[in-house]
């Protein structure tokens, strides 16, 4: 398997789950009472973060490993995106996560988690473009 070929399908999970965790998940926090959303976040959280952070990881050291091997179009537009949603996941919703984990003001930080995720989703969209079209530019 080539180098492109894996970032494009770790693109694609990440886009997938990006996605799930849009139009599923968050709008299901709000079907929870205060105590059972508390209880469930906490086994919601670690179960997540085992499927979302190797490809979070994966996702960046490609990325890297490529703008490292060539500087083009893809590469750098690519890692910005990828580096502006490390930043909007651990600076606004890894807070927002804690937030409910700490059993803190939940309604508030589950509307704000569906809203500002809106900017991931987009984002994560815009980078399966991308990659769809670098990889087809290149390999097919």
């Amino acid at each position: 398997m080539t180098l492109d070929l894996f970032r494009l399908l770790i693109d694609f999970g990440l886009f997938v789950l990006i996605w799930i965790v849009q139009l599923v998940i968050y709008p299901s926090f709000v079907h929870f009472s205060a105590e059972n959303l508390f209880v469930w976040h906490q086994k919601y959280t670690q179960r997540f973060s085992i499927v979302v952070m190797p490809l979070m990881l994966s996702q960046i050291s490609i990325a890297l490993l490529q703008l490292i091997q060539a500087q083009n179009w893809y590469t750098i537009s690519s890692s910005v995106i990828i580096v502006v949603l490390w930043l909007t996941t651990f600076k606004i919703f890894v807070p927002l996560h804690f937030s409910i984990h700490n059993n803190k003001p939940i309604e508030k930080a589950c509307e704000k988690l569906g809203t500002k995720n809106w900017m991931r989703t987009a984002l994560w969209t815009i980078l399966i473009i991308l990659s769809v079209i670098f990889f087809t530019q290149n390999h097919i």
